[in-house]
């Protein structure tokens, strides 16, 4: 039998409908890769039990000859991000140590209800809050990529690194992801998997611990653009329960993947090419047009002149709603109680606060509340809101040029866990062509194009029109069917 950890969301789904192996035989399969693989420390809770409950529900009605679903068979990983019934949720904070939702989110419900089961909960940057999975209560994730002739630990990534770690290690075949500045892409970038964040909406919030309200989207992260259709197809759909839930069908992506795009135009946005950015990603940029002008695509130059705006704008509005967001964190109603003798309630706050949020949380949600205080506010929020209304009007005038936009995904290749530790502004700087999407709430998708000279993946970004998931795919197909990117990490752990 072919070794089940190396397939994919299709591939398993399509095994298990065709009696080619069963759902349980791939569920113990991965569950004792992921009972190996301790050492990357991707996972904060597993949960085999749960994985083999699904496949044997999906393995009893193949006998009975019903529908398996969308994702019949599939064990995946879930981001600590989402509440799941009667499972440790801890966003990876030492504050939700311990707490265990009595409902279950709407994604992972969804997900569930296509037949998929789950391998465990995947570590994450404490709060969904940076890009290289060190902020962690839990410990930092590792990437199972390391640099040729080196043994340094490199980053997977964040703030969905256990996500991209388990992908790329083949540990699970797929995993959940949330993105809110490229915390779906930028790990996708840097582990050589696929990772796409819908138009904000098509995903529902319910039951996904908040970070940036307004910027916070769920995603599938996979080996190929084909399973994350797959994945985003049962993740996706209108949810009373969110208020900002698209109220809109979900389109049928799989059946829709396409890799020609004759009659397309891809946009080149000319402020991409920043200093400071990897010789080594330019040259893979320039791959990609050559990929896509094969697919029959017309490559045309354009322009998003507020670019270089975005990342300081974000980095207002994102800590500016942390900050509302993370009050209920408080010691009173769950969670983590830091009560001193003879404290007040007061002081239960602080203490509670002190020893449950990390540095990073810690340093965004005082951003947050400083740019949100009287004297403040116009400043630096608004003025932040306006520049937001900008880059999407940037992005409003492009369309008219252009069908889809191709970018690097990041600015640079992985780098080593703790190289960055002292530079926050450095560690933001890697979501620099990320975070435009994020704040005008655009599908796209990173998509691995090549090893660079250290041999570590690259990522190409698609960035699409609102609700054109499709477009963001088929680019995505038809760069992944002429990287031909198949290399896998070479195991260590």
């Amino acid at each position: 039998m072919t070794d089940l950890t190396n397939l994919g969301v299709k591939a398993i789904r399509d095994g298990v409908t065709g009696g080619d192996f069963t759902a349980r035989e791939v569920a113990e399969a991965f569950n004792a890769a992921v009972a190996e693989a301790a050492d990357l420390n991707a996972f904060i809770v597993t949960t085999p039990d749960h994985a083999l409950a699904a496949a044997d529900t999906v393995d009893a009605k193949r006998a009975k000859g019903e529908h398996l679903g969308a994702m019949g068979g599939v064990p995946i990983g879930m981001k600590d991000l989402f509440a799941t019934k009667g499972v440790q949720t801890t966003a990876a904070s030492h504050i939700l140590e311990g707490f265990t939702p009595q409902y279950e989110s709407t994604v992972s419900q969804n997900l569930w209800d296509a037949g998929a089961g789950m391998l465990g909960k995947l570590n994450l940057d404490q709060f969904a809050m940076g890009s290289s999975n060190e902020t962690s209560y839990f410990g930092n994730v590792a990437s199972p990529w390391k640099k040729d002739g080196a043994n340094a630990a490199m980053s997977p990534g964040g703030s969905s690194g256990g996500s991209s770690s388990a992908v790329a290690a083949r540990i699970a075949p797929a995993a959940t992801g949330t993105d809110t500045g490229g915390s779906i892409r930028q790990p996708a970038a840097f582990t050589g998997i696929c990772g796409i964040k819908p138009t904000y909406g098509r995903c529902s919030r319910w039951g996904v611990v908040a970070f940036a309200s307004s910027l916070d989207q769920a995603g599938p992260m996979a080996r190929s653009v084909e399973d994350c259709a797959i994945m985003l197809e049962a993740m996706a759909g209108f949810d009373p329960k969110d208020a900002t839930s698209l109220q809109m069908d979900v389109p049928a992506w799989e059946a829709g993947l396409n890799a020609d795009l004759k009659g397309k135009k891809i946009g080149i946005p000319k402020e991409y090419r920043m200093d400071g950015t990897d010789e080594e990603i330019l040259k893979s940029w320039e791959q990609g047009k050559e990929w896509l002008r094969d697919a029959g695509a017309e490559i045309v130059d354009i322009s998003l002149p507020h670019t270089k705006y975005a990342l300081p704008a974000y980095y207002i509005i994102a800590p500016a709603e942390a900050s509302s967001n993370l009050a209920r964190y408080d010691g009173v109603r769950y969670g983590l109680r830091d009560l001193p003798e003879g404290a007040g309630l007061q002081d239960m706050y602080a203490a509670t606060r002190a020893a449950g949020f990390g540095d990073e949380v810690k340093r965004r949600v005082l951003i947050g509340t400083y740019v949100l205080s009287a004297g403040f506010y116009d400043a630096y929020y608004t003025q932040a809101q306006k520049i937001r209304t900008l880059v999407a009007q940037d992005f409003e005038k492009a369309w008219a040029q252009c069908d889809a936009i191709l970018a690097p995904t990041t600015p640079t290749a992985s780098f080593p866990l703790g190289s960055l530790d002292a530079d926050p502004l450095t560690m933001y700087l890697n979501d620099v062509f990320a975070v435009p999407a994020s704040l005008a709430g655009l599908p796209a998708m990173s998509v691995p194009a090549m090893l660079n000279g250290d041999g570590l993946p690259l990522g190409l970004q698609i960035v699409g029109k609102p609700f054109d998931e499709q477009g963001v795919l088929n680019a995505g197909l038809a760069i992944q069917q002429r990287a031909g990117f198949d290399t896998q990490p070479e195991k260590w752990w």
